[in-house]
């Protein structure tokens, strides 16, 4: 069937209810177009009853509607809108009707129209967004229509929605067999007979194969086709080399096309053993995992696809080579993006099943719509080759009784009645499975203080994660499990490999300081897959979970009190830059050799820092500190997998540290702070094997500013992200005289975010003014349709301004 991009002149207002409309006064209603996050455009509020779960971002109801003709012919024809997320609680309305509802804001879902619509006049689509009911996430949502629309067109007798489905069911070296399965769909009022034809594409759009066939499909019903097709010599989709085929279908009656469908897959070969582990195309992968929430940083919750291009690449870049998407199904740009760079994906249903986690949570639906949604998430990802794995569930408190497994086999042998082709896990952690019990376990083990070192709750939960009680009780929900997941349970790995010999074993979620230690034990362990750490890529909401700070005010547990709206926690901050850990995560991974300088703010020497085990260090890459600290002792953090490390201030050496493994690849160094130079020398057996520097920058001059490309589409959709960084005027970045940067535009483009990583910052991402956060920020630009030239300017006090020129076409 056609399928039309359904996402321009759109008109946005808060509010929907009939209430609303008589009683209180409208909002004018604003053209838009999709995807929009209408949530990252509320004022934070401290006393939201969201609170730190989104980052004190309310929600609210939102209304969405648009006009669209349809021409009298078309009353032979169906028509279809698919959304593939709104959040949540989305009414969709045709000409005043309910045409379709989904409660689950993650769930892409289909709305039928033909009932519904007047031909050859104008119709309306209205969607309300209700929101508004608080809390209902754990972590940011947005709201609204964040993801893409589309209208689907068609004969009545066509292929249907989500009807290809591609499998592979073997593969060597010279042919690989695979099996189109298509669903053919008769609408009509006659039996007809048809001609189903199914070309297989390579890349450069050659024909690898093909197959034909007649198939009669009776009226208002559907026929199940299955074509089994011999590829020579093929190409097989790898983490290096991500090649894809497409699949073009054809539905010819009477000499004609009357439908066409084209997908793209992957052939590939997954294996999983307890003596080799995992194998993609015959070789071992350890996942060097990512967990990630769905959020674009400061573009809110919209899953632009650049946005989701961009955020793969960075994180494949850094080391990583598979995402778990965190608590929700995937976009399917996300995946899109994973299938083309090479990236490989768990994919999570759900965060909540019968038991909720907040008040008015997916908890509250799931007895009802589970099946349905379950269904959605695995015809989205069955021809995507980068998923391997889907998880029915991250920290299930079900789990923690017998009905709790009743559920979890359900939802496997459902999911399994869809798809016999992949891995099926849960991320279990032992503490909310056995919640009812937890308090009289937490009386054995030390205070859950969170003040001192980062690694004392790690170590506690380490601790009271061997207890025989919790192992008994996840018995149930791993044995129905291909993979089991371990969330913070990696002090179970090696006792639970030997006490469950047919058990293979995933870190679906860890701590970021531990990953040393965890990736020791997935190298050691064949049955251990590998490693996700919490998380990848920073994230709003879930505010200060990684939080360092030095005054117990703002401790609040796990959480921080506002201004905190992000969780600080990920190895790349919400604009894509790199933190320290990522380099410390890179080192370990044995993929990066030269040695990372990391500097301890001077001003917080010999204090005492609050931090979750979720916390890094309070380090950044910098050597420019305030004059009031020359000559005061401070603290320096070189990562490193060689076997010493010499530091050198300004010439002059400090000090030989051991590094490598044996010391957790950090060697630690004291001494006092000297403007100019520093530089770590790292050496094995001997020799020089890898330095790196710093060097003290002078006042900032100069704003850099760096497109990622200088041409996009005026398609409306098309985004340039622009990374802004303040230097001095021999270019060296400037990470402590942050700047309130100003940006104009001109020309057909718009600013569809900026903003820094600041943890607390209290300005919003859609002004003209923001403040840089370590001497950087970051700029998104968002094409119209209107083609031209865009001139995009930024100026700081006391800096020379930057100047980026983009060509919109």
């Amino acid at each position: 069937m056609l399928r039309k991009d359904f996402n321009k002149d759109w008109l946005f207002s808060r509010g929907g209810s009939l209430m609303e409309f008589f009683f209180r006064r409208k909002e004018e209603p604003i053209k838009i177009n999709l995807p929009h996050d209408a949530m990252i455009l509320e004022a934070r509020d401290k006393n939201c009853k969201n609170g730190s779960h989104t980052g004190y971002f309310p929600g609210g109801v939102y209304t969405y509607t648009k006009k669209f003709f349809v021409p009298e012919e078309y009353k032979n024809k169906i028509m279809i809108v698919e959304f593939e997320g709104v959040y949540m609680n989305a009414m969709v309305y045709v000409n005043g009707a309910l045409a379709g509802k989904c409660p689950y804001g993650y769930s892409n879902f289909y709305v039928k129209l033909d009932k519904f619509l007047n031909y050859g006049s104008e119709n309306e689509i209205k969607v309300v967004v209700k929101n508004s009911a608080e809390p209902n996430s754990r972590w940011y949502s947005g709201s609204g229509i964040y993801r893409y629309v589309r209208l689907i067109e068609g004969e009545l007798l066509h292929i249907g929605v989500d009807g290809v489905k591609i499998t592979t069911l073997d593969i060597d070296k010279d042919e690989a067999v695979i099996e189109v399965m298509t669903v053919l769909e008769n609408e009509s009022l006659n039996t007809q007979q048809v001609l189903l034809k199914t070309d297989i594409k390579d890349s450069a759009g050659n024909v690898v194969t093909s197959d034909s066939t007649k198939v009669t499909v009776y009226k208002n019903s559907s026929a199940i086709v299955r074509q089994r097709l011999y590829i020579e010599n093929p190409k097989l989709w790898s983490l290096e080399s991500p090649n894809l085929y497409y699949c073009h279908s054809k539905m010819i009656f009477n000499e004609r096309v009357i439908d066409e469908d084209m997908n793209y897959f992957g052939i590939r070969k997954l294996q999983l053993t307890r003596k080799e582990g995992l194998k993609l195309n015959g070789e071992i992968i350890k996942l060097r995992g990512a967990c990630i929430h769905h959020d674009n940083g400061v573009v809110g919750a919209c899953s632009f696809k650049r946005a989701e291009e961009r955020r793969v690449k960075i994180l494949k870049e850094a080391g990583f080579n598979a995402i778990r998407m965190a608590h929700n199904p995937a976009s399917k740009e996300l995946l899109n993006a994973c299938d083309r760079l090479g990236m490989l994906v768990m994919d999570e249903a759900f965060d909540a099943w019968n038991i909720s986690k907040t008040d008015y949570d997916y908890g509250n639906y799931f007895a009802e719509w589970w099946k349905e949604d379950i269904k959605r998430m695995i015809d989205k990802d069955y021809n995507h080759p980068s998923v391997i794995i889907y998880s029915i569930g991250n920290e299930i408190p079900d789990i923690g009784n017998m009905h709790g497994g009743v559920w979890a086999r359900e939802i496997a042998e459902y999911i399994r009645s869809l798809d016999k082709t992949r891995y099926i896990t849960s991320g279990v952690n032992g503490l909310i499975a056995i919640s009812t019990k937890l308090e009289e376990f937490l009386k054995s083990i030390a205070p859950q203080s969170q003040s001192g070192e980062n690694q004392d709750m790690a170590e506690a939960m380490r601790k009271l994660m061997v207890h025989p009680v919790i192992g008994e009780i996840t018995e149930e929900i791993f044995s129905v499990l291909d993979i089991a997941g371990y969330n913070y349970m990696e002090s179970r790995y090696e006792m639970d490999g030997t006490k469950y010999p047919n058990r293979i074993i995933c870190g679906t979620e860890t701590a970021p300081p531990s990953i040393d230690r965890n990736w020791k034990l997935v190298k050691a362990n064949s049955y251990v897959i590998g490693d996700f750490t919490w998380t990848g890529w920073d994230y709003i909401g879930e505010a200060g979970v990684g939080k360092i700070e030095y005054d117990s005010g703002d401790n609040t547990g796990f959480f921080a009190n506002y201004p905190w709206y992000i969780a600080n926690c990920g190895d790349i901050d919400i604009c894509g830059f790199r933190r320290p850990q990522s380099f410390y995560r890179e080192i370990v991974w044995g993929l990066r050799k030269e040695p990372y300088i990391a500097v301890e703010n001077p001003a917080h020497y010999g204090k005492k820092p609050i931090v979750t085990q979720w916390s890094w260090t309070d380090v950044t890459d910098s050597w420019t500190w305030q004059e009031e600290f020359i000559g005061k002792p401070i603290k320096v953090e070189v990562y490193s997998s060689s076997e010493f490390v010499e530091l050198y201030i300004n010439g002059k050496l400090i000090s030989k540290k051991p590094a490598g493994e044996e010391n957790r690849f950090k060697a630690n160094f004291e001494t006092v702070y000297e403007p100019g130079e520093i530089l770590a020398i790292s050496y094995t057996n001997g020799k020089e094997d890898g330095r790196a520097s710093l060097k003290t920058a002078g006042p900032p001059e100069i704003i850099y500013a760096k497109a990622d490309k200088l041409e996009m589409v005026a398609d409306g959709d098309d985004l340039v992200f622009i990374e802004l960084s303040l230097l001095d005027k021999d270019g060296v970045i400037n990470q402590l005289d942050n700047k309130k940067i100003r940006i104009n535009i001109k020309g057909p483009g718009i600013i569809q975010g900026f903003g820094s990583a600041d943890p607390k910052s209290t300005e919003n991402f859609y002004d003209r003014e923001r403040t840089t956060y370590h001497g950087k920020a970051l700029a998104v630009i968002r094409s119209t349709l209107e083609p031209g030239e865009i001139e995009v300017t930024f100026e700081a006090e006391g800096c020379k301004p930057a100047k980026v020129n983009i060509v919109s076409r």
